[in-house]
């Protein structure tokens, strides 16, 4: 059996989920751990609590193991079980991510995955599947049926500027000054030049920001939805032509879920200061995606 952990914000759980997915259109016996929100423990060191957002979806299904099953597949805990995984590292079946993509996972019959699963590759192929299962309920706020429509019915393009929680000194570090200036600026013209009347739907938890720095016809700012509707703005900018991205999970997933045959998708070269930039490897992995770097270059 595969099982796959759960955790983080709603768009790491939505890439948790797709990777359960791909497992099962293999034909893998395989099973999501939802534990991580429901023992309040696991989480005393997030800096932000999360509830199991999935269930915000409508009618979305997915198996969940039990705890039997993890202890079946884990071992015991405690140090007992962890001394016996080190002896005989044949039982340890306790697998991290530890990089952007990991193609033997799909080799392996019985394993337990922990990681954030974020690489396009994993489930590029079934993405009209998950397109078909992942469904927003209705909206019941009067704006976001307005603006679905409008969206559709022009060359609407989502903007999405993760600020908030990325100018903490917890996360800065990590995922601060990526999505610069430049970066927009150069995804804009690039929008430009090839969609004629683009109007742009901007998307941010810092609309004040949004406010002073963007001006004119051609932008709309998406403030409405809050707290637990912010759900709908993932909606909103999977209604958008074409999206750009920010380093975000949540962004990510409002352009994956953009069902526009001829969509342009703009990511930033980085998600996490940490990793290198490799252009051949992140074209192979992101596929019919555009990449720009910090300094406005497409790679």
């Amino acid at each position: 059996m595969i099982i796959i952990k759960v955790m983080g914000g709603l768009g790491n759980q939505m890439q948790q989920y797709a990777l359960y997915e791909k497992f099962k259109s293999i034909g893998k016996d395989a099973k999501l751990d939802i534990s991580w929100f429901e023992d309040s423990s696991m989480q005393e060191k997030v800096f932000a609590r999360r509830s199991l957002e999935l269930r915000q979806f409508k009618d979305l299904q997915f198996d969940a193991c039990s705890a039997e099953e993890k202890e079946d597949l884990l071992g015991k805990s405690g140090i007992l079980g962890k001394l016996e995984r080190k002896l005989i590292p044949a039982r340890n079946k306790h697998f991290y991510e530890s990089d952007i993509y990991h193609s033997e996972i799909f080799n392996m019959s019985d394993a337990y995955l922990e990681g954030h699963w974020a690489c396009e590759k994993y489930y590029h192929d079934i993405m009209p599947l998950l397109q078909e299962k992942i469904q927003f309920p209705e909206s019941a706020n009067s704006q976001n049926i307005i603006v679905k429509k409008q969206m559709k019915a022009e060359n609407s393009v989502s903007i999405h500027i993760r600020r908030g929680d990325y100018l903490d000194p917890e996360n800065e570090s990590m995922f601060g000054g990526i999505c610069t200036n430049s970066y927009y600026k150069a995804a804009e013209e690039y929008i430009k030049s090839r969609v004629p009347d683009a109007h742009f739907y901007l998307f941010s938890d810092d609309t004040a920001y949004l406010r002073e720095n963007y001006h004119g016809d051609e932008y709309s700012i998406v403030d409405w939805n809050k707290g637990e509707d912010s759900f709908y703005d993932m909606e909103l900018m999977s209604c958008c032509r074409h999206n750009i991205c920010a380093n975000s999970t949540f962004s990510f997933w409002g352009a994956r879920l953009n069902r526009t045959p001829d969509k342009i998708v703009i990511r930033p070269a980085k998600h996490k200061n940490s990793q290198e930039i490799e252009p051949q490897l992140l074209h192979e992995l992101w596929d019919n995606w555009v990449i720009i770097d910090g300094d406005g270059r497409i790679v």
